[in-house]
């Protein structure tokens, strides 16, 4: 027979596991916290001397040692702006089709988001190669702009088709069916029920897949290039700001200092785009309950 604890004795156990348990989450926010206050500093306190408006209106000079990063911000908003082109809608259309539209064909729906979640583990450097294969020998797009944009696209798209369906389907089905009881329209339901309800979900979407964009450089090195000039389309070749601070770091002896302005400046970037998405997506959660 299985030994019987008094009742005092198990009442303790389950409060100090309560408390280690508790312990243990504290701790780990703790360390997660002094470990990003630690980088973001390091990077403050190292950067912010060379950031002055010059830098950022100005081009870059003796290889990135001096001047500015004006091509260079204006290459990353453009390579930013075709990827998010194509992952919105994209994404979107995606997610809705997942959670909407595959309950009758569930076998279906297990391929593609094994795919998707195959897809999300693939390293960058052969997105990279897939897209130097594809955009810009294929397609005849060459290092470019364009070919960048398209294939951080590539490697984007399962983030936010993932996050957006879980959004989606997270959406109680009591709204459903109450729309469909009342004579909604599907496209009634999706437009005014169910993507603003899980816009929550889909802005977290949108910023891990912005994050990521931002924050990739080896398959930008196969398809943008990291040409230092201003880019007057989006065939021309541009240098990305995460590639310009590994060039820095790595192949320009004294760039040092730039690279680390670069990355505050990355790291401003990244902060306003994540507050700007956060702000609209309460002011359309506000609008909804209204």
């Amino acid at each position: 027979m299985p030994r019987q604890y008094p009742h005092e004795v198990i009442k303790h156990m389950h409060t100090f596991r309560d408390r280690l348990i508790a312990w243990i989450s504290a701790a780990s926010v703790l360390l997660i916290t002094l470990l990003f206050l630690w980088l973001v500093l390091d990077i403050f306190f190292k950067g912010f001397a060379g950031l002055h408006w010059s830098f950022l209106t100005s081009a870059p000079l003796n290889a990135g040692r001096a001047g500015g990063i004006a091509p260079v911000i204006v290459s990353t908003l453009l390579i930013l702006g075709v990827c998010m082109l194509v992952c919105v809608p994209a994404g979107l259309a995606t997610a809705i089709h997942l959670s909407e539209y595959t309950v009758r064909n569930p076998a279906a729906a297990r391929l593609i988001r094994r795919s998707l979640d195959t897809l999300a583990g693939v390293p960058s450097i052969v997105f990279g190669l897939f897209g130097a294969s594809v955009f810009c020998d294929l397609l005849g797009l060459g290092y470019s702009i364009l070919s960048g944009g398209l294939t951080l696209a590539c490697m984007v798209l399962p983030f936010m088709i993932r996050a957006g369906e879980e959004s989606l389907r997270s959406v109680p089905q009591e709204y459903r069916l109450g729309a469909s009881a009342l004579g909604f329209s599907q496209y009634s339901v999706l437009t005014g029920i169910l993507i603003p309800v899980a816009m929550p979900g889909l802005s977290i979407g949108l910023i891990l897949g912005i994050g990521r964009a931002l924050a990739e450089t080896a398959a930008l090195i196969f398809t943008s290039g990291y040409v230092l000039r201003m880019p007057e389309s989006l065939l021309d070749s541009g240098r990305t700001l995460s590639v310009h601070i590994y060039d820095l770091a790595m192949n320009v002896s004294g760039g040092e200092a730039n690279g680390y302005t670069s990355a505050l400046v990355l790291i401003a970037i990244l902060v306003m785009i994540n507050t700007g998405a956060r702000i609209l997506t309460q002011r359309i959660v506000h609008e909804v309950h209204i």
